[in-house]
């Protein structure tokens, strides 16, 4: 009964403890990142005219995370990885810089492990971020 007791109090002081306040002023958002679904190479695009940023509007994953304001305010960036003969890839973003002048984007590519279970399927990988900021993008 002690143990069960001593258990509850823990748990209560532990959900009763302060909550992370997320960074509203975050210079950046992955709006999705999929091991399937990007184009055949590898490439990245950086959209900053409306017209461009609206398109992205027609992919229902990405239709919710968007605002209107963000159009005019944010760049979007599409990193595609490519087609891999496997599952188990993925790009991500390393860290995101801001200098006076532009934005500073560091890429990661994630590779399986050589002897890892992997999926044996084509797989296209790829990540679509928000930039909140219009600076020049530079990707490393």
């Amino acid at each position: 009964m002690k143990k069960v007791i001593s258990v509850l109090v823990i748990f209560v002081l532990i959900s009763c403890g302060a909550k992370k306040t997320t960074d509203s002023k975050a210079l950046y958002e992955v709006l999705t990142e999929q091991s399937d679904g990007g184009g055949n190479i590898k490439f990245f695009e950086i959209l900053t005219e409306p017209n461009e940023i609206k398109m992205l509007e027609n992919d229902p994953l990405l239709a919710a995370k968007m605002k209107q304001t963000d159009i005019a305010n944010s760049n979007y960036v599409i990193l595609n990885m490519g087609e891999k003969n496997t599952g188990g890839y993925s790009i991500e973003i390393e860290k995101v810089e801001e200098t006076d002048k532009n934005i500073i984007i560091t890429v990661k590519e994630k590779n399986p492990a050589p002897d890892a279970m992997v999926t044996q399927a084509i797989t296209y990988p790829y990540t679509v971020v928000k930039i909140h900021s219009k600076k020049e993008i530079i990707i490393k």
